[in-house]
């Protein structure tokens, strides 16, 4: 699968990964697009699911008709995330195309 990791998320996320295709957005040349445009390029361009700190995302856009899966960590610190990841691989591999998953780190 194809994953892209929004500006937010952590770029060590990409080691976690390696059975999938990871590019950031900074890779892609997207650091500077607006959510709508990010989601709507990352679909055109084949991803399956992004992986974003933006915890507002939803309320910004109209996901109902997205393809992409969309993973929202609810933190944006890499130790906390470091020690869960497991949870977001099992979360990519149970998602569905078009879902909207939040991951909260205790």
């Amino acid at each position: 699968m194809k994953i892209l990791l929004d500006q937010g998320a952590p770029a060590p996320l990409v080691q976690f990964f390696r059975e999938h295709e990871v590019r950031t957005a900074f890779q892609q040349g997207w650091a500077k697009l607006s959510n709508g445009e990010l989601l709507r390029s990352a679909e055109d361009a084949g991803f399956g699911l992004m992986i974003t700190t933006d915890q507002n995302l939803r309320y910004q856009q109209n996901l109902a008709e997205r393809k992409i899966t969309i993973v929202v960590l609810l933190t944006t610190s890499w130790p906390r995330i470091r020690k869960r990841v497991a949870l977001i691989q099992a979360a990519i591999e149970k998602s569905v195309p078009g879902e909207y998953l939040e991951i909260s780190f205790p």
